[in-house]
């Protein structure tokens, strides 16, 4: 059995993203580099973080099991630190960066714990009191022909609705779609995961956690829910604090976000008027408590009832855990220069974020297609230009002959018509002549192209096949294709590319200066 290829590639982002990977900019806590800073950056950890029992009342939230367990609780008795990560809820387990990003914070905590002596864990932030139906309910999968995506149907009454309490209802037809090729091979264990989590009495929020907590946990990646009540419960106090001083924290966001501009960049997240950064829920739905309001509502809100909006998680995430790192996304990375000035507001220590792992995966099929159309995996990014290529090496050679043949002969034509009427007519107007001869020429070759691919129809296909597999709509693979099928297709000798992918990753941010371009 063929192990797919995992190529690791640059992390994609805006200027601001750049920027926070280059360092040296006082918005972003820096990045330390070698042991002993990392083990500086953990002592400032363990000394913020001074609850020893803090792992207890989050247990119904974390709901460990095996490795996960284990190592947690031996981070919690040796005052260790976690590296935490996050994403919201989506439809199958969410795109591929998913995967990676959980990935990288267990990678990370190895290489720290390995680099400093200090225990540290990996726990990934699953935000299922994420709102956002109408990105979490599509998952696309690779299929023979191109990218199909899933979507759920939107049920009543789901605006404002957390994904933790959107039902998923049923997804049978989805799911025998999703795990098409999975049959039988290495990832059945993750197969029979999707089909247990999936099912119609779950939500979209508890499929996630639950998928998630099938395949990490073993790994040792604890998978927090946000939704559930003990986690609600003990973020109270921080969120009642940032609604206590929404005035000062709307002040500092503004500032930051005039520096952001006037030096250039854009903020990542952009200015709400007079709303604070905490959720208040309510029948079923959320809205955001205004800025006026947060002093009165952090006395009078009730228990449970409070969520921070993304550019407060991060500094909640450190009061309730002892997260010495956050491993980000592009996005993620550009609004920390906000979430800094969140926590200079409240006078609580900045969280520092790291890039994730970035990359493709290529499968053993997706690779042969390539060597069959002899194309590079950058080629099929542009659909015209792949099937343009492939479809003139598809010509009969006769006709490919008699194409160059004629270029050739308009070219030796020319140069002797230069040579012997030079005294007839201009240069110019036989210059004008030739490019229009080379334009004719070149509608022609179009339309021979054009009635190739006509005929070519498989060909053409196995083109859809790869650029859906590499470069789904002309993007970038991880934002796109859902993790879950490749899995279940390729199971632990996939897992184990991407672990050693992200673990290289890994000890260049704890080792490296600056991060290999790759």
């Amino acid at each position: 059995m063929k192990i797919p290829q995992v190529i690791p590639e640059p992390l994609a982002g805006s200027p601001l993203s750049r920027l926070a990977l280059e360092g040296g900019s006082p918005w972003f806590v820096p990045r330390p580099v070698g042991g002993e800073a990392w083990r500086a950056r953990a002592a400032a950890a363990r000394a913020d973080f001074s609850r020893r029992d803090w792992l207890g009342p989050l247990e119904p939230a974390l709901q460990l099991s095996s490795t996960a367990a284990q190592r947690l609780q031996r981070v919690a008795d040796a005052q260790g630190v976690v590296v935490t990560t996050g994403q919201q809820a989506g439809f199958f387990g969410g795109p591929l960066y998913t995967l990676y990003k959980a990935l990288t914070a267990l990678a990370l905590a190895d290489a720290i714990e390995s680099a400093t002596g200090v225990p540290a864990a990996p726990v990934f932030w699953a935000a299922t009191d994420d709102t956002d139906f109408e990105e979490a309910r599509h998952a696309a999968v690779a299929l023979p022909g191109g990218v199909r995506t899933l979507s759920l149907e939107a049920p009543a009454g789901v605006v404002g609705r957390a994904l933790a309490e959107v039902p998923l209802g049923d997804v049978g037809s989805a799911l025998e779609t999703l795990l098409t090729g999975a049959a039988s091979g290495a990832g059945t264990y993750t197969a029979a995961a999707i089909r247990a989590s999936h099912h119609a009495g779950a939500t979209l929020g508890s499929a996630y956690v639950g998928l998630l907590r099938t395949v990490l946990q073993p790994l040792g990646i604890a998978v927090l829910d946000a939704w559930d009540d003990s986690l609600r419960q003990a973020a109270g106090g921080p969120l009642r604090r940032a609604l206590a001083n929404a005035e000062p924290i709307a002040r500092a966001l503004r500032a930051r976000s005039d520096a952001i501009r006037a030096a250039g960049y854009a903020p990542q997240v952009q200015d709400v008027e007079r709303l604070s950064l905490v959720w208040s829920w309510g029948d079923g739905t959320r809205r955001r408590f205004g800025v006026a309001e947060g002093p009165d509502a952090a006395r009078r809100a009730p228990e449970g009832s409070l969520s921070p909006t993304v550019l407060l998680r991060p500094v909640v995430e450190r009061v309730l855990l002892p997260t010495v790192a956050y491993v980000a996304g592009p996005g993620e990375l550009a609004y920390f220069a906000q979430v800094t000035a969140v926590a200079e507001a409240l006078g609580w220590p900045a969280p520092l974020a790291v890039p994730r792992w970035s990359g493709t995966v290529v499968e053993p099929h997706v690779q042969r297609l390539l060597e069959r159309l002899a194309l590079d995996q950058t080629a099929v990014r542009n659909a015209g230009v792949a099937e343009g290529a492939v479809a003139r090496r598809a010509m009969p050679p006769g006709v490919r002959s008699a194409l160059e043949g004629l270029r050739s002969d308009v070219a030796s034509r020319m140069a002797e018509l230069r040579e012997a009427g030079a005294s007839l007519l201009p240069a110019p107007a036989l210059d004008g002549a030739e490019r229009q001869l080379a334009h004719k020429l070149e509608r022609l070759e179009r339309r021979l192209v054009a009635a190739t691919k006509r005929v070519e129809t498989g060909l053409l296909r196995n083109v859809a096949t790869v650029r859906g597999a590499l470069h789904p709509g002309g993007g970038r693979q991880e934002r796109t294709l859902s993790w879950a099928p490749l899995l279940a297709r390729h199971g632990e000798p996939l897992l184990v590319a991407l672990r050693a992918a992200a673990a290289a990753h890994a000890n260049a941010v704890v080792e490296a200066a600056v991060l290999p371009a790759r």
